[in-house]
């Protein structure tokens, strides 16, 4: 992955932790927290496809951004704070160049092959 790519990551990620600090929760939680995302491997216990549906459900930051302002808008902090650790999760994740996942492999994404980064 591009160096650009991963400094526009990083800075995704920062202002993750700049949206945690605006919350009321204890700073620890974030850490506590932030690998929780990588539950939605479990799918590929089935198979690829499903695994490949669940990672993306859990690791998409349009899913993220919804839930952020969802939970700012309507439904509370525990909302908001869910949405602020899949996106910081997942801005983690493409620093080190794990993107959302194509059907046919966990090792094919949309930056490219995990590993060949």
């Amino acid at each position: 992955m591009k160096t650009t790519l991963k400094i526009e990551e990083f800075a995704q990620f920062m202002f993750g932790i700049f949206l945690f600090s605006q919350l009321e929760f204890l700073w620890w939680f974030f850490p506590a927290l932030l690998l929780l995302p990588d539950i939605g491997m479990i799918g590929y216990a089935i198979n690829t496809k499903i695994g490949a549906i669940t990672y993306n459900l859990f690791h998409h930051k349009a899913i993220a951004i919804l839930l952020i302002v969802v939970g700012m808008l309507y439904f509370g902090e525990i909302c908001t704070l869910i949405g602020v650790i899949l996106f910081s999760h997942s801005a983690m994740d493409r620093i080190f160049g794990y993107g959302l996942k194509y059907l046919d492999s966990f090792k094919n994404t949309h930056l490219g092959s995990v590993g060949n980064n």
